[in-house]
């Protein structure tokens, strides 16, 4: 689920930070940085882990910052596919179920990714599964997707999305979209399944409502 990742950069110490150390002041740049960033094929950044090495501090001209040259590592959230992860169900719509962990909410359940026999209900706003007895003569089990449910949900897909800068003109040519909807996409979006036996709400395999690691 997490990864560590080496990077390089050059990092800039305001003069409000002369008064820390040294190693304070770059690591909290580091953070303001990067921390809860998306970088495209590598992962959502959580925090600095560590700093491996930086260079002497060179004052620019006529700005008054320190420019420092330093490689560190990141803890990067990156699930690998076929990973199965704990969340709860945020919202549902008829084209799938969307799924927030403490720290990621853009994980998205599609409807293929749900158990045959699933339907969703317009008037509750949610998914049941209508499982199929093992006696003919009797009628199907449903089971629901309510909202809040802590669900157990496979990694299909990773879904990127450059954000880079564009003109108006630009996203509309490239993305085939208007220019209000060309902005809506989240840079890093997790596709997964719970179509599988043990996957979808806890509650259904194990009584267990409270396993998703923190999630309040």
């Amino acid at each position: 689920m997490f990864i560590l990742t080496k990077i390089a950069d050059l990092v800039q110490i305001h003069p409000e930070d002369f008064n820390k150390e040294a190693s304070q002041a770059i690591e909290d740049n580091i953070n303001a940085k990067y921390a809860n960033k998306v970088i495209q094929k590598i992962g959502l950044c959580i925090c600095l882990y560590d700093l491996l090495s930086a260079s002497e501090g060179l004052i620019g001209h006529g700005t008054g910052l320190v420019n420092v040259n330093v490689e560190f590592r990141l803890i990067v959230f990156r699930p690998f596919k076929n990973e199965v992860m704990l969340g709860r169900i945020s919202s549902a719509t008829e084209d799938g179920i969307r799924v927030r962990t403490q720290f990621f909410d853009q994980i998205f359940i599609p409807f293929s990714g749900l158990p045959e026999g699933s339907e969703f209900l317009h008037p509750d706003q949610l998914f049941v599964w209508h499982v199929p007895p093992s006696d003919p003569s009797e009628p199907p089990q449903d089971l629901f997707y309510d909202n809040q449910e802590t669900v157990r949900f496979r990694i299909e897909e990773e879904i990127w999305t450059d954000q880079s800068p564009l003109g108006p003109k630009e996203k509309e040519d490239a993305l085939g979209l208007s220019t209000a909807d060309a902005g809506k996409s989240s840079p890093y979006v997790i596709r997964g399944s719970m179509a599988d036996a043990g996957l979808g709400p806890c509650l259904w395999w194990d009584g267990d409502d409270d396993g998703d690691g923190g999630e309040e």
